[in-house]
């Protein structure tokens, strides 16, 4: 009874204010890395998702709500990801912009899919995250492990002929996904890799593994894995006078890469989405980053894009309900600053695929 008395005045006192409880702050989350080797990724979501937040509010929110953001800090760990969604489902977040690394988006989609939560992820590139699920509420801005290695086969198959071609990867979902996807198709166009190796993440040495290969007469090493590891290897590989090139993907989309090569790092390739930055409609936006002294350089704009369809597809079905969400998600196009988006009947983006980019004086291009 006493519970009841308490409910019913405060009830009272919100009107008296004016505040319905209907009227309540819409809350969204964005998750990664906010803390470990990979934290560059994780602020990159994490500025995109503020900026976003802050200029759906700026225009009046959304359904007449407030939007509201939390972050979550998974550190690129299955286990930490999965308390994080956890913690969202426990806190009501009607949306989730993440995760980053693949390991930690496929475990912690299973925890949204059974709170009715829906994710899009602006990062993860394992085809597992939209493939064990099909049809569910799991979404993805970025492409795909088996889009990008296909175009980093072809790539190498072209340019590299009769080159000697090493396969290396970190052993994770994103890393291995990616390694085995571009050894498939290398294999498929008749290449056969030299060398085929894994290592381990998060290791300051990696000499023995470049001394190897510069024994082996190892041209090219493509790196499924991070910036940092693939960083190191390059930088450790000039410092034997070995003069190998570095090829790998999305992952090296981060400053913090020429932060640990230097000059080293000079002539590297790497497979990306086409540069965000770059596309028109995102101009005001950028603008926006670069004048509060940020450049919106990796998954920063695709963070913001994923938050633009995820509104886009809540005001097409005026509610926020999950359900009429994924109608929208899956009907519509949205107008973000990635272009034009949409969505297949598995949740992966329809939009254009992978692109090399090659570092230079501490940019890539």
């Amino acid at each position: 009874m006493k519970r009841l008395i308490t409910t019913v005045l405060a009830g009272a006192t919100l009107a008296l204010l004016g505040i319905s409880s209907a009227q309540a702050d819409i809350l969204i989350a964005v998750a990664g890395p906010m803390t470990g080797q990979y934290a560059s990724f994780g602020e990159q979501m994490r500025r995109g998702a503020e900026m976003a937040v802050k200029d759906i509010n700026a225009t009046g929110g959304l359904l007449g709500q407030k939007v509201q953001l939390t972050v979550g800090d998974d550190a690129c760990d299955p286990k930490q990801a999965v308390a994080v969604a956890n913690k969202f489902a426990s806190q009501k977040v009607a949306f989730v912009a993440g995760h980053f690394c693949s390991g930690s988006s496929i475990p912690a989609s299973k925890v949204y899919f059974e709170e009715n939560i829906v994710q899009i992820s602006p990062a993860s590139t394992n085809p597992k995250l939209t493939e064990e699920q099909p049809g569910s509420n799991t979404f993805r801005t970025c492409g795909r492990d088996d889009q990008q290695g296909t175009v980093a086969g072809d790539f190498m198959t072209k340019h590299y002929k009769g080159k000697k071609i090493a396969i290396l990867h970190d052993k994770t979902a994103y890393g291995k996904g990616l390694a085995d996807e571009t050894k498939k198709q290398l294999e498929k166009n008749r290449v056969k890799p030299a060398m085929y190796e894994a290592y381990t993440a998060g290791e300051k040495d990696y000499s023995a593994l470049v001394s190897k290969m510069k024994k082996a007469g190892i041209d090219v090493m493509y790196v499924g894995g991070y910036h940092t590891e693939a960083g190191l290897m390059i930088r450790q590989a000039r410092e034997q006078g070995y003069n190998v090139q570095l090829v790998s993907g999305d992952a090296l989309v981060t400053d913090e890469f020429w932060k640990i090569t230097g000059p080293a790092g000079a002539g590297t390739l790497m497979t990306f989405s086409p540069d965000p930055r770059k596309n028109p409609a995102a101009a005001p936006v950028v603008k926006e980053f670069r004048d509060s002294g940020y450049e919106p350089e990796g998954y920063t704009l695709y963070t913001y894009g994923a938050i633009q369809a995820w509104v886009g597809a809540v005001t097409a079905a005026n509610s926020t309900k999950t359900r009429e969400v994924i109608k929208a998600l899956r009907k519509k196009q949205f107008e973000t600053v990635l272009g034009t988006v949409g969505f297949d009947k598995k949740g992966d983006v329809t939009a254009p695929g992978y692109v090399f980019y090659v570092w230079k004086d501490g940019k890539y291009d």
